[in-house]
């Protein structure tokens, strides 16, 4: 059943709980996408299964939660994640973080390290507005983020992503591969080959520059960046365990 929470900065998250064992599992979605996709529907099948708890929720602008896409950026969806994983979970959790989800699990981690107990990032796109949507602007792009506010990018998803010059400018504030990151706890970074949103230069980088006792990479050669067919979302889901058993 989908719940509602209301933020400290009175923003309306829709959410669905499942209650069981800890530590819980909570899984953070993509850019303009939802806690409807299959990853998250199949986790949840999963968590049932083992009797473990688990969240899933929709941010600011996306989904089922209220606001406007548009008028959200990196820091909006790092603080609904934030409040809400404080609110509606006890004691630290295992974070899945799926694309812009593995950054918002690594803003967590840095910001709130007491609400993390291990972690499993899927094609993860740390600092993706930066090294992504910024770096790979032309000249002219650059100019129509600057004087209109926005640019208007095709999408392999649904329609155009519209990029606000406030995404890209409040993401400087969030960049998580420019400083130190600890990781104090098991971490597993999971990437394919084929992926033509996330380069494996991205995970490779995240790997090399997050420090912590038990860090991971796996590349599956072939995986694109939806990273949910039938053998992906089977290894999502050996990960998980595997980090579960790990966790002291």
């Amino acid at each position: 059943m989908t719940e509602t929470f209301i933020t400290p900065e009175g923003r309306e998250i829709a959410y669905q709980r499942q209650p069981g064992a800890g530590p819980g599992v909570v899984f953070l979605h993509g850019f303009k996408s939802d806690m409807e996709g299959s990853k998250a529907v199949d986790l949840a099948a999963w968590a049932a299964a083992e009797g473990r708890a688990f969240l899933r929720f929709d941010y600011s602008g996306h989904g089922r939660s209220g606001g406007r896409f548009e008028e959200g950026a990196i820091g909006d969806w790092f603080e609904d994640a934030r409040d809400t994983i404080a609110a509606l979970t006890s004691g630290p959790q295992i974070l899945v973080g799926s694309s812009m989800g593995g950054w918002i699990a690594l803003l967590i981690a840095r910001a709130r390290p007491d609400l993390v107990a291990g972690l499993v990032t899927v094609a993860a796109a740390p600092d993706f507005t930066e090294n992504g949507f910024w770096a790979g602007f032309t000249r002219e792009q650059k100019r129509e983020l600057e004087e209109i506010g926005h640019v208007d990018l095709p999408s392999d998803y649904s329609e155009p992503y519209r990029i606000t010059r406030r995404l890209i400018n409040e993401g400087r504030n969030r960049l998580v591969l420019e400083s130190p990151l600890a990781l104090p706890f098991p971490a597993r970074f999971l990437q394919g080959t084929a992926d033509r949103s996330v380069p494996v230069d991205w995970a490779l980088r995240l790997l090399e520059h997050a420090e912590g006792p038990d860090l991971r990479l796996t590349l599956v050669k072939g995986a694109d960046h939806s990273f949910s067919g039938p053998d992906e979302l089977a290894l999502i889901r050996a990960t998980l365990a595997e980090v579960t058993a790990r966790i002291r």
